[in-house]
């Protein structure tokens, strides 16, 4: 059908009355979706903090700095869980960011083409595995490995350095980190990959032409005009790994405390909160478990921020030239 046949149907006072009232419908629906979404993250703040008012008044902020914990004398402080959450999210991060990488970096430029979709789509698989499975694998697998030969065989090389020091345990917080590293180098490996196959073509085969080996053209033309989008995808990966609660909970060790060494057990804001909240007897052990809830919020809310201004600083012309 010609433009000319199909034009007095396009003008046709009906059908343009219907396709403003469908414009509008659309429009609608679109901005109520939008608004619910803002609706329910405001809804979530507030409940949280509203839960944690008591504790956040009675401690303020020395609540961050304060190590016990004692539902029995009603001393309650985040300073471990802290430790904890930092600790296992920053060790795993150490180690998904250069694995994700590499991974992300064999599936766009060194697998060959039959095998990258399927290996990318087992890598991305394991973001389907369900936590309470990864933490069983964990308890059952991991961490007696860990205990009986990769914690002695550290120990035994890098006991001076009080991270590799101390007596080996299934559970701690070095399993936990790598539990989080499992969960992390999905996400981080599939934003990358998007990122190093949106570089031009042109840009890595001319370095390829220029005479420059494949590590080179790496080196100098597709990491530089990724970074940020690195960095960006790092940072969501850290905002999943201080959410975890189920896994790292079987895995941990439950107990709270401040450890120079990898292998002691400890706690995390989001286990401390899975483990106990249920079971709280007080008013104040329940608001106090808000206001774990409320840093680890705030927490998440910053990483993902910064992750997004950080993407889209990557987006901004001349920001790979700087």
């Amino acid at each position: 059908m010609s433009v000319q046949q199909l034009s007095p149907v396009i003008r046709h006072p009906l059908a343009k009355g219907a396709s403003r009232a469908g414009d509008r419908v659309l429009r609608a629906l679109t901005a109520l979706a939008g608004l619910a979404a803002v609706a329910l993250l405001f809804g979530i703040l507030y409940q949280v903090f509203h839960q944690a008012s008591l504790a956040i008044s009675k401690f303020g902020l020395g609540f961050l700095g304060a190590g016990e914990w004692n539902p029995v004398t009603s001393h309650f402080g985040a300073a471990d869980f802290l430790f904890g959450t930092a600790v296992t999210s920053c060790f795993a991060l150490l180690i998904a960011g250069p694995l994700s990488l590499a991974i992300a970096l064999f599936l766009t430029e060194l697998a060959p083409r039959p095998l990258r979709a399927p290996v990318g789509a087992l890598v991305e698989l394991l973001a389907a595995i369900p936590s309470v499975i990864l933490g069983l694998w964990g308890i059952a697998v991991m961490g007696p490995a860990l205990a009986n030969t990769i914690e002695p065989a550290l120990r035994s090389v890098l006991g001076f350095i009080p991270l590799f020091s101390g007596p080996s345990s299934p559970a701690g917080l070095l399993p936990a980190a790598l539990v989080l590293t499992i969960m992390t180098v999905p996400i981080v490996s599939s934003v990358t990959k998007e990122l190093f196959g949106s570089v031009p073509r042109e840009l890595k085969e001319g370095a390829l032409a220029l005479g420059a080996t494949r590590w080179e053209m790496v080196r100098l033309v597709i990491l530089p005009h990724s970074r940020s989008g690195i960095i960006g995808a790092v940072l969501l990966g850290l905002g999943r790994a201080l959410g975890e609660a189920i896994a790292v909970t079987m895995v941990v060790g439950h107990t709270p405390g401040i450890h120079a060494s990898l292998f002691a057990t400890g706690d995390t804001l989001a286990s401390r909160i899975a483990s106990e909240y249920l079971g709280a007897t007080t008013t104040l052990q329940i608001s106090s478990l808000a206001y774990l809830a409320a840093v680890l919020l705030v927490l998440a809310v910053i990483a993902n921020l910064i992750a997004r201004a950080v993407a889209g600083a990557a987006s901004v012309p001349g920001a790979v030239a700087r």
